[in-house]
C-alpha cells in the first residue's frame, strides 16, 4: 500500500513538473510573436497617409501593413499593440519629413539589413514617437537636424531572427546629429551597437532609459548643456561614455556590470569640463570611474561598488572628488599624471581612520597604496593573491614615492549614502528560469528518493 502511494504521488509530480514546463515555454514563445511570412499580403500604409490631409489622426485598425512610408504633412498615426508595420526594402520604415507629427503605439520590423538600414528616420522639427517596439537590422530611430522632439516609452531591439551578428554590423538603438532640445526618456535598448548615440546636439534631456547588451550604453560627443539622469545601463562595454563636452549634468544613473571587455567602464570621462558627476550607482565594472584630460568637474556623492578599479585618472586636474563612497573594490584608485584634484571626504573601506572632533571625518589621510596596482600590472596572475597576508604585509613595506599616491584628506567615518545591494535588472530577469530549474531539480531528486523507498518496498 506504501508503494502504491508514493507511485501515485511521483505520477503527480511529474504532471507538476509538465505544467511548469509548459508554461516556461510559453514564456519564449512569447517573444516570437512578430515572425511573419514573406508571402503575407497586407496593406499599405503609404495609401492611407497620401490621403489624409495635415492635422489629421489616422488610426491604424488592420493587424498588419507594409512599408516604407513616408510622412510630409503634419498627421497624428495612432495603432495599438496588435499592429505591426513591416518593410523590408532599404529605405527607413518610416521617414518623417513635416513638423508636428506624432507617431505611437506601434510595432516596427525593419527587416532590410544594412549600414544604412533604419526603423524610424526623423527629419522634421517637434516630433513625438512614442510607444513604439522596434525590431531592426540597422538602427532604430534616427534624429538628423531635428529639435524639441520627444522620444519615448519606445522598446528597441536587435532582430536575432536572422541569426547573430557581430556588434559592428548593428546599428545603434537612437542615433542624433546635429538635432538639439530634444527629450529621450523611458526608452528600453537591447543589443545594438550603442544604446543611444549623441554628436554634435546640445542641451538634451537624456531621462530614465534603459540599455542592455551593447557596446557602449550612452555615447555622447559635443553635447554641451545636457542632462544624463536616472538611466540604468547592464552587460555593456561601457555604461556612459561621455566625451568633449561641459556643463553636463551625470546624476541618479546606475551603471553595472560593465566587465566583458579589458576597457570596459561604469562611466568614462575624456575631455570633460566644468560638468557634474553626482549620485550614480556604479557596481561591479571592469573601472567604475575612468577621468581623462578632464578638469574642474564635481563627482560627489557616487556610490561605487565592487569595481576591479575604482576611480582612474589619466591626465586628470583641478577635479572636486567628494562625498563619494568607494566600497569592496580591487584597487580603489590609480592615477597618471593627475595632479591637483581636490579628494576629500570620501569613504573608503581599506582606510585607517581616526575622528577625535566628531565630525564625522577623519584626521588620519588616507594615501592609497599603489603597490598592489604595480604588482599585477608587471604580472596579472598575482591577482589570486588579493588581500592576502603576505601581499598585505608587503605592501605595508611599500613606501616609494608617496607623495605621488592618491590622498584622502580628511576621509569620512561612514558611507555618505545608504549601501547598495547587487541587484541588477538583468539578474532579476533571469530569477524565474533559475527558479524554474531549481523546482525542476528538486522534484527529480524527491522523485528519485521515492522510487528507491518503492523499489525496496516493492521487494519487501
Amino acid at each position: 500500500m506504501k508503494g502504491k502511494n508514493a507511485l501515485i504521488f511521483c505520477v503527480f509530480v511529474l504532471f507538476l513538473t509538465g505544467q511548469f514546463s509548459l508554461d516556461f515555454s510559453r514564456v519564449h514563445a512569447s517573444n516570437e510573436r512578430y515572425k511573419v511570412s514573406s508571402n503575407d499580403s497586407v496593406p499599405s500604409l503609404q495609401d492611407i497617409i497620401d490621403k489624409a490631409k495635415p492635422g489629421d489622426r489616422i488610426v491604424l485598425a488592420e493587424p498588419k501593413y507594409s512599408g516604407p512610408v513616408v510622412i510630409n504633412k503634419r498627421l497624428e498615426i495612432l495603432g495599438s499593440e496588435n499592429v505591426l508595420l513591416i518593410n523590408d526594402k532599404p529605405e527607413p520604415a518610416i521617414t518623417i519629413q513635416a513638423d508636428g507629427v506624432t507617431v505611437h503605439d506601434i510595432n516596427v520590423l525593419q527587416k532590410h539589413a544594412g549600414e544604412e538600414s533604419t526603423a524610424v528616420h526623423v527629419q522634421a522639427d517637434r516630433v513625438t514617437i512614442r510607444n513604439l517596439k522596434i525590431r531592426t537590422r540597422g538602427f532604430g530611430i534616427l534624429l538628423r537636424n531635428a529639435e524639441n522632439c520627444i522620444l519615448e516609452n519606445n522598446n528597441i531591439t536587435w532582430d536575432t531572427s536572422q541569426g547573430k551578428s557581430a556588434i559592428g554590423q548593428k546599428g545603434n538603438g537612437i542615433d542624433l546629429f546635429k538635432s538639439n532640445h530634444n527629450r529621450i526618456a523611458n526608452n528600453k535598448i537591447s543589443n545594438m551597437r550603442d544604446g543611444i548615440y549623441l554628436d554634435n546636439s546640445k542641451s538634451l534631456d537624456i531621462v530614465e532609459n534603459m540599455i542592455f547588451g551593447s557596446r557602449y550604453g550612452i555615447h555622447c560627443m559635443y553635447i554641451d548643456g545636457t542632462k544624463i539622469v536616472g538611466n540604468i545601463g547592464e552587460y555593456n562595454m561601457t555604461g556612459a561614455m561621455i566625451m568633449g563636452v561641459r556643463d553636463v549634468l551625470i546624476s541618479d544613473n546606475s551603471f553595472a556590470k560593465q566587465k566583458n571587455n579589458a576597457n570596459s567602464q561604469g562611466i568614462l570621462l575624456y575631455d570633460v569640463q566644468t560638468s557634474i558627476v553626482q549620485k550614480n550607482s556604479i557596481e561591479g565594472n571592469r573601472v567604475g570611474i575612468y577621468l581623462e584630460r578632464s578638469s574642474q568637474n564635481k563627482l560627489s556623492h557616487n556610490s561605487i561598488y565592487r569595481n576591479f578599479v575604482g576611480i582612474q585618472f589619466v591626465n586628470a586636474e583641478n577635479n572636486i572628488i567628494q562625498n563619494n563612497d568607494f566600497v569592496a573594490n580591487v584597487i580603489e584608485s590609480e592615477a597618471n599624471d593627475s595632479q591637483s584634484n581636490q579628494i576629500e571626504h570620501n569613504f573608503w573601506d581599506s582606510a585607517k581612520v581616526l575622528d577625535t572632533n566628531h565630525d564625522g571625518n577623519s584626521e588620519i589621510k588616507y594615501s592609497i597604496n599603489p603597490f598592489y596596482r604595480n604588482l599585477i600590472s608587471e604580472t596579472p596572475a598575482y591577482q589570486l593573491f588579493f588581500q592576502s597576508p603576505g601581499i598585505s604585509f608587503l605592501s605595508g613595506m611599500y613606501e616609494h614615492d608617496q607623495n605621488s599616491w592618491t590622498t584622502d584628506s580628511s576621509p569620512r567615518m561612514k558611507l555618505n549614502q545608504p549601501a547598495i545591494i547587487s541587484s541588477t535588472i538583468a539578474d532579476k530577469r533571469l530569477l524565474p528560469e533559475k527558479t524554474f530549474l531549481l523546482i525542476i531539480a528538486s522534484m527529480l531528486l524527491l522523485i528519485s528518493g521515492l522510487t528507491i523507498i518503492y523499489s525496496r518496498g516493492s521487494k519487501t
